[in-house]
């Protein structure tokens, strides 16, 4: 299904309100990375669902629906990103070990949020709807939109460009942690796991590159709040 890009409602605070989030990374600001090959800066604003309807993931008694999207023309299919954001969101230490929630693809109209992959254009265009400045390097997650901007989803950061689906999967876990209400947290002690909801790409203060929001054993992986 082709559907022109518009970010809907929802709030911070909780699952669907509606109040814009700050994005993941400070335009602006972002760490070296690798040089671009052949990535659009731009691109129809049109986007394609994901067919199909994925299996339930977690044990959570709150159930949250959600799509995911491609732009026409950027060279990814919506199933194949569709199948990385399952896995990345049914992952053991992603937000399904806290318990309460469980996620579950969608193909009908009724989602809770979307994620969606985006030309760097076209990802401002969605984040400046709500004031955000990505300034075509990052992502963001406004209303029920989770906005992956097409440069981070294929080139990563200095600090991830050998391991990109680690990569991917920070960008998910940190923007729909936005959307589950979590907000920014510095490093928690020289040496120990970046939590998920740090901007890492302003750097690790110490902590050593990390992409889930619990470690092995269940425990949240977190650190003093920011702004």
């Amino acid at each position: 299904m082709a559907r022109e890009f518009g970010p809907g409602g929802g709030k911070a605070s909780s699952p669907g309100a509606a109040s814009p989030e700050a994005p993941e990374e400070q335009a602006g600001t972002p760490e070296p990375k690798a040089t671009p090959t052949t990535i659009p800066s731009s691109g129809t604003g049109v986007f394609t669902r994901a067919k199909g309807q994925g299996s339930g993931k977690g044990g959570g008694e709150q159930l949250l629906r959600y799509q995911v999207e491609v732009e026409n023309g950027i060279g990814i299919t919506p199933g194949d990103a569709a199948s990385e954001v399952d896995d990345i969101l049914g992952h053991e230490r992603g937000w399904t070990a806290e318990g309460k929630w469980k996620f579950r693809r969608t193909p009908g109209d009724e989602f809770d949020f979307i994620v969606r992959v985006a030309t760097p254009e076209t990802a401002d265009s969605i984040c400046g709807e709500y004031g955000l400045d990505t300034g075509g390097e990052v992502n963001c997650r406004v209303g029920k939109s989770v906005v992956v901007n097409l440069k981070r989803w294929l080139l990563a950061t200095e600090t991830y460009k050998d391991d990109i689906p680690a990569y991917r999967a920070l960008i998910i876990n940190h923007e729909v942690g936005h959307f589950l209400g979590y907000g920014h947290v510095g490093c928690p002690g020289k040496g120990k796991p970046a939590p998920a909801m740090m901007q890492q790409i302003k750097g690790l203060e110490g902590c050593a590159p990390n992409v889930w929001p619990f470690d092995v054993r269940g425990r949240p992986i977190t650190g003093p709040e920011r702004p």
